[in-house]
């Protein structure tokens, strides 16, 4: 394999990982916008990694892609109880979200009870 596409495979992969840190810590701050930005990014990364590496003798780079592979799923992991923990305040707060299922005619349905947290 070329010196100089291992030079840029592993620069690509860098760009990853930042993206995965800035992914992650966009999360734990509930910066919305930075998850937005940051997952943009990743995906073209991603995208940028998986040409280059179409190219290259993948096993040479197999144990960063897993390293990132894991930082990739703990951020998953991270926004799945970000979720619960925002459908569990929902739900106290009398409100639910979309259903996450589809029904038996392809439609999500949606659970409206309200209740009430204050008289005017």
């Amino acid at each position: 394999m070329n010196m100089a596409v291992t030079i840029s495979i592993e620069s690509l992969l860098d760009n990853l990982g930042a993206a995965l840190c800035e992914e992650r810590r966009a999360i734990l701050e509930h910066d919305v916008e930075a998850l937005i930005r940051s997952t943009h990014e990743k995906l073209e990364c991603l995208r940028q990694v998986e040409v280059a590496v179409r190219d290259t003798d993948a096993t040479l780079i197999k144990t960063r892609l897993s390293e990132l592979a894991q930082a990739n799923q703990a951020n998953g992991a991270l926004l799945a109880r970000r979720r619960r923990e925002v459908n569990w305040t929902l739900r106290h707060l009398g409100r639910s979200e979309t259903a996450g299922a589809y029904d038996i005619h392809g439609q999500t349905s949606r659970i409206s009870a309200t209740r009430a947290l204050g008289v005017v």
